[in-house]
């Protein structure tokens, strides 16, 4: 599988470059929104409301791009960043501060779904450098006054009434100097999905929102994330994308003494913050690195990377080939006991007590027997189901007895 990368610059108000890309892009958001149907999508008029009422200042913008779009309503209604089609991606991020000032975060995400834009923008007086996506929207980005935001997804499968989160991302870049001001912006506009932003400014100081559209904004201090807020809401979401074991893994590495911000970025280049489920919807397609105080970005891939500044934006193209990871018993198996490592290891927090770990580990298992065995049937699948768990508790037994189909080699470490 392959992702086309281009870096562009366009440091002015969005013209002939931006116009390109939504030649190249729109077919596919258009089908994209077609194929979802639009007896839920408000129309043109509500739409165009919500954008003057929640981000006012970006209307000129808008009416901008409408006109570079040649005026297709579809497009026009697409543009508000209002009541999009969901959608689910995974991504972990995290900040270090001190000497070194940086947020890093792996996007994990379908390549076909990815646009592979890097923008150079001054749509709004502030220098912007951000992944584009939805044509409007960033799902990361720096603004020239050392501010950068990125997010993870929430875990949730609520979706109600407000904003994609590229387009609330896109707003702040463009009209917040710093993360109090940021966080007043994520306060006020509603997501219509559950995501976890984190924004963090020169000065060192961060925050992460929690964000949904059926709750109040939680703000927090963490300096980490993946795809969960606090307690696990989709167990079966939690156990694909092994959000409790990346979770672990952050939070030990960040509590090392003097780890390096190097250090910490190199380790979103491997496992198990790296994936590599790309067919699945779940592989890492970039790992951005942001530094507030030298105003530099480092987009990277293992073996390449393309490192950006404001004074320095060079226009680039990478083609990208990505390695989808082989399915095998041996691989869920390592899946299931690093997962199990890590729960063992009870997280320190209020919330862990909420953590329901054990129906993560049954659907990583099921899973798992699913991709070994496909002739496996559904009521097959739900008797392993109801057999791991058992009256609220683990069976081992039950789990000993998996390992027994699925093969021999780890049946001892989970019998002990």
């Amino acid at each position: 599988m392959q992702l086309h990368f281009n870096a562009i610059s366009e440091p002015g108000k969005p013209g002939t470059k931006w116009q390109r890309l939504y030649k190249t892009h729109w077919p596919a958001y258009k089908n994209w929104l077609k194929s979802k149907g639009t007896a839920n999508y408000p129309d043109l008029k509500t739409s165009q409301a919500a954008l003057k009422k929640y981000m006012p200042e970006m209307w000129l913008t808008y009416q901008r791009l409408c006109k570079l779009a040649k005026g297709d309503k579809i497009a026009a209604r697409f543009l508000t960043g209002f009541q999009p089609p969901a959608y689910i991606s995974g991504c972990s991020q995290a900040v270090t501060t001190g000497k070194d000032i940086q947020l890093v975060r792996n996007y994990d995400f379908h390549p076909d779904l990815m646009e592979g834009t890097q923008l150079l923008t001054c749509w709004n007086k502030k220098k912007v450098i951000a992944t584009s996506d939805c044509l409007i929207g960033v799902v990361d980005g720096m603004n020239d006054d050392g501010l950068a935001v990125s997010l993870t997804f929430g875990g949730r499968k609520e979706v109600g009434v407000g904003f994609g989160i590229p387009f609330i991302l896109r707003y702040v870049l463009e009209f917040c100097s710093n993360v109090d001001e940021a966080v007043a912006a994520l306060k006020r506009i509603p997501s219509h999905m559950s995501y976890n932003v984190t924004v963090v400014d020169k000065t060192g100081k961060f925050r992460t929102v929690q964000l949904a559209p059926d709750k109040t904004p939680v703000i927090t201090d963490a300096s980490f994330t993946t795809n969960h807020q606090g307690i696990v809401d989709w167990p079966e979401n939690a156990a694909f994308n092994k959000t409790l074991e990346r979770s672990s893994f952050l939070k030990k590495m960040l509590s090392v003494k003097n780890v390096s911000s190097n250090q910490v970025a190199d380790a979103f280049l491997k496992a198990p913050l790296y994936n590599t489920k790309f067919k699945e919807g779940f592989g890492t397609l970039f790992t951005s690195v942001y530094r507030p105080l030298e105003g530099k970005v480092i987009l990277r891939w293992p073996g390449t990377s393309v490192v950006q500044t404001f004074d320095n934006f060079q226009e680039v193209y990478r083609l990208i080939n990505y390695k989808q990871a082989k399915v095998t018993p041996e691989l869920w198996k390592q899946e299931v006991v690093e997962t199990i490592k890590t729960v063992e290891d009870p997280f320190e927090d209020q919330t862990s007590q909420n953590l329901d770990w054990q129906e993560s580990i049954t659907e990583i298992m099921v899973n798992a027997m699913a991709q070994a065995h496909p002739s496996t049937n559904e009521r097959e699948l739900e008797n392993l189901r109801g057999k791991i768990i058992d009256n609220g508790e683990v069976s081992w037994q039950a789990v000993a007895g998996f390992w027994s189909k699925m093969g021999s080699e780890y049946t001892d470490s989970w019998s002990s």
